[in-house]
């Protein structure tokens, strides 16, 4: 082999090395440097806030002035007269937030008709919402289009109400002289959105039929025929069949 070919095939070997040395530290970089991550931290720092007031068993009032109304459960009112275990459930709700940092989280609507924010709390891992309804101070209630965890809380309601927790076992007497006085057959629930303030009727049959609650003080009304309720300005709940 002449000279010539000795010098040319030592510069080729020459050159790739220069190349395959070249490349090892961008392929150690690649190799060491992890994926990017999504900072969940800050977004719970953004959703958080410190609570200065209970107004109720499902409303509270924040630092900056904004009333935060509950998703998906419904307490005893407290407003004119007092209902059946208002005052308790208040007293709950006080015990899990009062003067504490809660945690936000949106379903899909944003306010109420009354300017109040409607979310699901949580102050550390406890989701307030879910405590009350499974300690039996609170009803799980349908809000649509806000149903994230309604079935949770059908689950948790159902179980408060079958061990005679709170309001459960204090107020069905009330509830059942209430039901005794209507007309046989006036079954049908002419119920009023706590949020949308529409007026929705629900007769046996109707997934949420044995959950939703009439307070005929509130304008809420029973009805013997779904004609009745429609004359009256109600409309079918979409579950029903």
């Amino acid at each position: 082999m002449s000279k010539d070919s000795w010098s040319s095939k030592i510069k080729i070997y020459a050159t790739l090395l220069f190349f395959v040395l070249l490349a090892i530290p961008f392929s150690k970089q690649s190799e060491t440097t992890p994926p990017p991550q999504v900072n969940n931290t800050e977004t719970k720092k953004e959703n958080t806030f410190l609570l200065t007031r209970v107004i109720d068993g499902d409303t509270i009032e924040l630092q900056n002035g904004q009333k935060v109304r509950y998703i998906g459960i419904d307490t005893p009112e407290l407003t004119g007269t007092n209902e059946c275990y208002g005052l308790e459930a208040k007293d709950f709700n006080a015990t899990l937030v009062e003067n504490k940092k809660v945690r936000l989280e949106k379903d899909v609507s944003e306010t109420d008709k009354y300017e109040r924010l409607l979310r699901y709390v949580y102050v550390d891992t406890v989701f307030v919402n879910a405590q009350l309804v499974q300690n039996g101070f609170a009803n799980a209630t349908s809000y649509p289009p806000d149903i994230k965890y309604q079935q949770q809380f059908l689950n948790l309601e159902r179980q408060a109400r079958e061990n005679n927790k709170g309001l459960w076992a204090s107020c069905t007497k009330k509830q059942t002289t209430d039901t005794t006085l209507l007309p046989t057959g006036c079954n049908i629930k002419g119920n009023i959105s706590y949020t949308t303030n529409e007026k929705i009727y629900h007769f046996p049959g109707c997934e949420n039929y044995s959950d939703t609650q009439i307070n005929t003080s509130k304008g809420e009304q029973w009805f013997c025929t779904e004609q009745e309720a429609t004359k009256a300005g109600w409309r079918k709940a979409t579950n029903c069949p």
